[in-house]
């Protein structure tokens, strides 16, 4: 399979990126679900440390994947394909990338207004502050803003699946079919 997308299918290394953001957001997902609901005790720690690095693991993925989208070419849309669903899709997938990157980033705003203790990556790399310190009047804003983010992420991404799948089973286009892990297209 070749690394880099042609006018009918999408390469190896974009759907790696697509694949690997899809399930760490399922996993994330499920995690920050589960975690609010947590008495807070220390044994619970791990668990928002885990939540804190994949989050911050699916920025360096979007934003990895960005720069790679700007210099991979880009799979055609299906011939026929409606010009307003060209420009759906073009900025369904805009509102994507701008959620991937503001919901981990209003996560780490989150973490810096409430300075609980210092935030690493995976316990190895060490992250500032964004804030400078501890501000309890904008903690809960950036709180409300990440639980929102979620909120619209599954809204947008439920959107996104449901297009793919109208395009598979309504359409009977290659849509789906060139972004899944192994296929080639036609």
């Amino acid at each position: 399979m070749a690394l880099k997308s042609d006018a009918l299918r999408w390469g190896s290394l974009a759907k790696f990126f697509h694949w690997s953001v899809v399930v760490l957001l399922l996993v994330q997902g499920t995690l920050g679900l589960v975690m609010v609901d947590l008495p807070k005790r220390p044994s619970v720690i791990p668990l928002f440390n885990l939540h804190k690095s994949l989050g911050l693991t699916i920025l360096l993925l979007a934003l990895l994947r960005l720069l790679w989208r700007a210099f991979d070419r880009h799979p055609q849309p299906p011939a026929g394909m409606p010009q307003w669903q060209v420009l759906g899709a073009r900025a369904g997938h805009a509102l994507l990338y701008g959620l991937l990157f503001a919901l981990p980033v209003s996560g780490w705003l989150f973490d810096s207004a409430a300075s609980l203790r210092p935030l690493f990556w995976w316990g190895l790399v060490k992250l500032p502050n964004l804030m400078g310190g501890p501000s309890e009047a904008l903690k809960p804003i950036f709180q409300a803003s990440h639980q929102w983010l979620f909120v619209a992420l599954v809204l947008v991404a439920a959107g996104h699946a449901a297009a793919a799948l109208v395009h598979h089973f309504v359409n009977r286009d290659d849509v789906l079919r060139r972004m899944l892990p192994g296929r080639r297209g036609t």
